[in-house]
Order: structure tokens, then sequence, then C-alpha cells
């Protein structure tokens, strides 16, 4: 009975797959083998740049840092969809142009967005900072030091 091309192609993957779980399978076992198998007090320490850990790693990030990854993302993504468009400008002509345009204008407004309801202001704002100085003012410079 002759093998089709389907099959042909069904028999190259599951050798690939079998050859993929055997590697795995044989690379566990080397590791299990060939460890230590030492139980330690400093296997359960974590470890952060040579640097001895003290107090709780369950603190809360600040928000700027997750503003900061989610701009990357967007902006990184719009400059893949820019450059995409780059290197073919010639083939798609005046519609192309147009659609990027609006895909631009559409990330911008969204950014204009995000200004506006005060998503890019991380620090103290500077209404803060002038009641922060006026209180010092008024309280007095010996006051200040002992509130």
């Amino acid at each position: 009975m002759p093998v089709t091309a389907p099959q042909t192609e069904l028999i190259s993957l599951a050798v690939y797959t079998l050859i993929a779980v055997v590697l795995i399978f044989a690379l566990l076992l080397a590791a299990y083998y060939l460890g230590s198998g030492k139980e330690a007090t400093d296997k359960g320490i974590p470890y952060e740049s040579g640097v001895i850990p003290t107090g709780s790693a369950r603190h809360a990030s600040q928000v700027p840092f997750y503003l900061i990854a989610i701009f990357f993302i967007v902006f990184d993504v719009e400059g893949a969809f820019i450059f995409t468009w780059a290197t073919a400008w010639d083939l798609l002509g005046f519609p192309g142009l147009v659609h990027i345009t609006v895909f631009i204008v559409v990330l911008l407004a969204g950014l204009a967005w995000l200004w506006i309801k005060g998503g890019l202001d991380w620090g103290p704002s500077a209404r803060t900072r002038q009641v922060e100085v006026k209180v010092k003012v008024e309280k007095g410079p010996l006051e200040a030091g002992q509130g």
C-alpha cells in the first residue's frame, strides 16, 4: 500500500515529536542522576545579584512602572507598523498613506486623552508641591523639623 503525501507529513511530525519527547526525558534523567542531590539551607534563599535579601519581597510596585511598560508596548507596536508601512510605501500608494495617517492620528488622540486624564503625571503635581512648601513656611523652621 503506497504512502500518500499527507501521511508522509504526519509520519515526519510523529518522528519529530518522538525525538523531542525522548530528548526531554533524557535531559531530565541526566539532571536527576548528575545533580548533587544535597539539601542545603542556602537553596531556599532567593538570590538577587549576590546581595542577601532583607525584608519582604511582597511590596506593591508603583503605578508608573506599569505605565512605562504599557507605553513601551504601545509605541513599539506603533513603530513596527510604521516601519512596515515605510518599507512598502511605494506599493501602497495614496490609500496606504491615508491608512497610516488615520492610524497615527488615532494613536495621538489616545495619547492626548491620556495626557488630559493625568496618566502622564507620575511625580507629585505642582499643586501638591506648593501646598508642602506653604505648610513648611507657615510652621516656621523650628516647628517644621519637630512635626
